[in-house]
């Protein structure tokens, strides 16, 4: 996910007669697993107790400039209800957020929660279909849209912010706005990322870090310094 995207369409349909890989789509199962997934956050994001810390000064009202999330994999399950409940309520703006999804099966079953709570899927990673995924990527900031991405994902290993990020930042041109948030009852799953189910009546401490800004012009070397700088952040954001 480091190559550079080009002047091309920010949302390329390729055939499967072309060789391009095909994005998994959910079947009527997925489907249905979907929506009661969606369901089940907003019963349970209901009953929780919020608190909000956010030191990344671009969120005040009517605030048009998108930004680049990150958050890690196993915190996926409130960051659409973060996004709709602060993000969207701070600037009082009708901002849509992009998504990086994976390609396979499973991808597929997430790309439909997503487009359930509005947010546009894009569907690769960096082990497939990551060139025109990143590609979609810069289109969507084009249009106005937030993006949002896991930095270990899709496999990890947990906690180690992989490069792509910090690529599709310079790319972009967006700011990389570091979240993460603490529950303090929640279920982890033995997944390898120890992915965290929140209970009902939980507190969620959720906090927003310092904007990093990646230049157009950042070479091999600032790209790593500023991924570990990136690393680093949201370690210390991380509370388990």
């Amino acid at each position: 996910m480091t190559s550079p995207p080009g002047d091309l369409p920010s949302n390329p349909a390729p055939s499967p007669r072309s060789g391009a890989i095909v994005p998994a789509q959910a079947r009527w199962h997925g489907r249905l697993a979907a929506r009661l997934v969606w369901g089940l956050i907003h019963l349970v994001a209901f009953t929780l107790r919020w608190r909000i810390t956010d030191r990344s000064g671009l969120f005040s009202r009517g605030a048009q400039q998108p930004a680049l999330f990150v958050i890690w994999h196993n915190r996926l399950a409130l960051c659409l209800i973060i996004h709709q409940r602060y993000v969207r309520a701070a600037t009082q703006t009708d901002r849509r957020m992009a998504a990086l999804v994976s390609a396979s099966r499973d991808g597929g079953l997430l790309a439909h929660v997503l487009e359930l709570f509005g947010v546009i899927p894009i569907r690769g990673s960096s082990s497939r279909r990551g060139g025109p995924a990143l590609r979609e990527l810069v289109g969507a900031a084009r249009a106005g849209h937030d993006l949002a991405l896991t930095p270990d994902g899709p496999r990890g290993p947990v906690y180690q912010l992989q490069p792509g990020v910090i690529a599709a930042a310079q790319l972009t041109g967006l700011p990389i706005v570091p979240a993460c948030y603490r529950l303090s009852w929640k279920k982890c799953l033995r997944s390898w990322d120890r992915f965290q189910i929140p209970l009902p009546f939980s507190r969620c401490d959720v906090e927003f870090g310092e904007a990093l800004r990646v230049p157009a012009d950042a070479t091999e070397a600032t790209r790593e310094q500023l991924r570990q700088e990136l690393e680093k952040v949201l370690r210390a954001m991380t509370h388990d």
